[in-house]
């Protein structure tokens, strides 16, 4: 559960400045563990470690990576159970305290945590290592090459070049994805504490109950309790009401559920029950922005210990070709993103969090997705609160080699399951969580049945982990779409399309033509379809009198062209532009300066076509475009 402080928890942010050093092969023998280097520098958490100091060796470094710190417990945390928790370290990490291994975690963009209780007390003074190892390979989320070729955004394909580098450095390391490889510790690190017996986990599945004057919202709850049983000596110390499913006396005594409304008003209560359902009479539902993002606190109490987590009530289905939010069709409008910026690189940054929504708002979408890999959770609560959709994904990308090797024979499957398991974990009660994304442009034309395999069986498990049921996708890459056997019998077909861009480069006649064929295609398989990706690099500034390829006029052109065809198709269900700002990538003969597919710049200045990308989504709806289900173009 995402750390938070109350009367009965405490937390301690170890943000700041950590020693650092750059990891060549000598740490392990010298035992940085036990005795960090004297020469070591000094680099802020949380951010990525790449852009903070003027060294080549920094931006590039492949391996492993050092940081340690000195934290002191506070002596009124006597008695309570203390926790170590990092919300990211990319891509692996091994956490030492005091010389001593005491936790490692694989993969760099969602949580992991290890009790410290037995290893230190309150009051001591402790030594905190860190090593974070960003190399990348088969075996790893996100996909590293082994080939000796990387992204065909870079310029460093040729295998004779790679081979040098081998030679030189001894080793290569190489991402088959188009954003930059950003490392280190680049999420919030906490100390945070607990009672001796607490609150572990808390689920929460909403659903709607429609009567004649309205609906009332229901509340499924599932509570997971750690530590000592409780006695009457812990009990709560607000008298409960009786009710009828108390098990025991132990459990009335001492575990409360309730839901608060926006004004602090208790409008449900169970007593005794870790499971249960609540019924909230006339319940206020959670919509899209500019809808109401209502959301009620669940307040659960046990013993000693309490906490609260905020949840909306809405329900999320697909019904033939439509997108279903509370029973209604609902149209996606946003972007694909990433978590970029100067200097941090992929460093939390609520500021920017905060920043990023408000234009989203501005602009009128009503959603995003987290391409290509789970955000920081600080995002997902930003967006309970403000109504923006996220369609969820997780690190799963560049699963494909080229028409030579199956990518379905690398070691990645089960380490999959594990973190589409870890991503439910973590963001199954936010309601701005509306779709699982397995992954981003995997290989499905040069080995369908392998992909069908690989695919269908985490389709299978993904809706079995999550018990909300929400509906599951993946993003399919530019292909062959009629050899491909998986990505038609996904809950919502998403695909990447660069017609007019990558191919048909510039000719925006042949790229709406190529458009109609596959929509086409689409319209036959009787699912919702929707664009997660599609635009082309513009660099801001760069005008001309006619629309070509580089300049803004040919950015806006691009979208303008696209967007009426989807306008005419009652199974299309929305648009995801790439991308939402510039972002930084491997350097390339394909790239100046980054990705420059935004629509905003990396310092977030919106180009030409985001004012007029403004005016479209502000005409469109987010609930009843197209329900006639006959075309319904948008006037421009």
């Amino acid at each position: 559960m995402y750390p938070i402080e109350n009367a009965s928890r405490a937390i301690e942010l170890l943000d700041g400045l950590w020693d650092f050093k750059l990891d060549h092969g000598e740490a392990l023998a010298e035992h940085w563990e036990s005795r960090f280097p004297d020469d070591a520098e000094k680099l802020y958490v949380p951010a990525s470690y790449n852009d903070q100091r003027e060294d080549p060796a920094y931006r590039n470094h492949t391996g492993k990576a050092w940081y340690q710190r000195f934290c002191t417990i506070p002596a009124f945390y006597q008695g309570q159970r203390l926790f170590l928790r990092f919300d990211a370290v990319t891509h692996d990490a091994v956490i030492y305290l005091n010389g001593k291994k005491i936790t490692e975690h694989r993969g760099g963009f969602l949580p992991f945590e290890v009790e410290i209780t037995d290893y230190v007390s309150a009051g001591e003074t402790f030594r905190l290592t860190v090593c974070s190892d960003n190399r990348i390979d088969h075996s790893t989320l996100p996909v590293g090459n082994e080939e000796g070729t990387a992204f065909f955004g870079s310029d460093n394909a040729q295998v004779p070049a790679v081979q040098a580098a081998k030679k030189h450095r001894g080793t290569v390391n190489l991402p088959n994805f188009d954003f930059f490889n950003y490392a280190g510790i680049q999420r919030h690190v906490r100390l945070y504490t607990t009672p001796m017996s607490y609150i572990k986990d808390i689920t929460l599945v909403p659903d709607i109950r429609k009567k004649a004057s309205g609906h009332d919202g229901i509340l499924h709850y599932e509570i997971e309790l750690a530590g000592p049983k409780c006695t009457t000596r812990d009990r709560i110390a607000e008298p409960l009401h009786q009710e009828s499913d108390i098990r025991t006396e132990e459990l009335k005594l001492n575990l409360c559920v309730e839901i608060l409304d926006a004004d602090g008003e208790v409008v449900a209560r169970a007593v005794g029950s870790r499971k249960g359902t609540l019924c909230i009479p006339d319940a206020v539902l959670w919509e899209p922005y500019p809808g109401t993002p209502y959301l009620y606190t669940v307040r659960v109490r046990y013993g000693k210990d309490e906490y609260s987590e905020k949840t909306g009530i809405r329900t999320v289905a697909v019904e033939g070709t439509r997108f279903l939010i509370n029973g209604k069709p609902f149209y996606f409008k946003g972007f694909g993103k990433h978590e970029d910026f100067y200097i941090h690189g992929r460093g939390t940054d609520d500021v920017l969090n905060v920043k990023d929504i408000s234009l989203l708002h501005w602009i009128g979408a009503n959603s995003f997705r987290t391409s290509h890999y789970p955000y920081a959770e600080e995002m997902y609560r930003l967006c309970d609160e403000e109504g923006i959709v996220i369609i969820d994904e997780t690190p799963a990308v560049g699963i494909g080699a080229g028409p030579h090797m199956d990518p379905y024979t690398f070691p990645i499957k089960d380490y999959h399951k594990t973190v589409l398991h870890d991503l439910i974990q973590r963001d199954k009660n936010h309601p701005s969580v509306i779709m699982w994304s397995m992954g981003n442009e995997p290989d499905t034309e040069n080995f369908p049945e392998s992909a069908y395999e690989y695919w269908r069986e985490l389709y299978a498990f993904t809706h079995k982990e999550d018990p909300a049921d929400r509906p599951v996708t993946f993003v399919c890459c530019q292909n062959d779409y009629t050899r491909d056997l998986v990505t038609r019998t996904m809950d919502v077909v998403c695909i990447n399309r660069y017609y007019g861009w990558y191919n048909l480069s510039g000719d925006l006649d042949s790229a709406v033509y190529a458009w109609e064929q596959e929509l086409d295609f689409w319209a036959a398989q009787g699912k919702p379809v929707m664009v997660t990706e599609y635009g082309c690099d513009t660099l801001p500034g760069f005008h001309g009198s006619v629309a070509e390829m580089w300049t803004e006029e040919f950015q806006k052109e691009y979208y303008r062209r696209i967007d009426e065809v989807f306008d005419t198709r009652s199974f299309f269900i929305g648009e995801h532009l790439w991308a939402f700002a510039d972002f930084n990538t491997i350097q390339g003969v394909y790239r100046a300066d980054g990705n420059r597919k935004g629509l905003f710049t990396r310092e977030r200045r919106p180009k030409l076509a985001a004012h007029w990308l403004k005016d479209r989504w502000h005409t469109i709806p987010n609930f009843g475009y197209k329900s006639d289900g006959q075309s319904t173009p948008v006037q421009k």
